[in-house]
């Protein structure tokens, strides 16, 4: 609602936010390429490439073929601008520093919801479970089940590209 009658209030120039994102993404076709020798590596520098773009990277993990990040984005930057640093910074450099992987990318799309603060620890507790999470559901699986969680409508054919 717009009330017209309270007038200008200077001094109100400061923008404050507490945007919280969960975002998930696979590796290209899904193809198990972070492997547990690498991963915590991995993991630590898409949060340096988070930090260094201004956002606040609370926790990264996943396994083999996929990610999950919780991250604290600014609101200068959009969700898709940040996975597009995040995901063309760290491609490249996982080419230059593994062995073998000169043909690494990640898939073209992802996943990405919001957070409030109380549910936090919640994903947190989420994301560290993975390893355990995907012993009984696959990450087509639990995708899918968040996009139907979120009531995000999808065509099959163009969920994995």
């Amino acid at each position: 609602m717009f009330r017209g009658d309270l007038g200008y209030r200077p001094g109100v120039a400061n923008t404050f936010t507490s945007l919280h994102y969960y975002v998930t993404f696979s590796t290209k076709n899904r193809e198990p390429r972070i492997h547990r020798s690498i991963e915590q590596r991995v993991w630590s520098y898409l949060g340096g490439i988070a930090r260094e773009n201004d956002m606040k990277p609370l926790l990264i993990g996943g396994i083999e073929n996929h990610l999950h990040l919780l991250l604290g984005i600014s609101a200068s930057l959009s969700v898709s601008q940040a996975l597009q640093l995040i995901k063309g910074g760290s491609s490249g450099w996982m080419k230059e520093t593994f062995q073998g992987m000169g043909g690494f990318a990640w898939q073209d799309g992802y996943a990405a919801f919001t957070v409030s603060k109380s549910q936090i620890p919640e994903v947190e507790e989420y994301i560290r479970g993975q390893r355990e999470h995907h012993r009984v559901k696959s990450f087509e699986e639990e995708y899918r089940a968040f996009l139907d969680r979120h009531e995000i409508d999808y065509k099959e054919e163009y969920v994995f590209g």
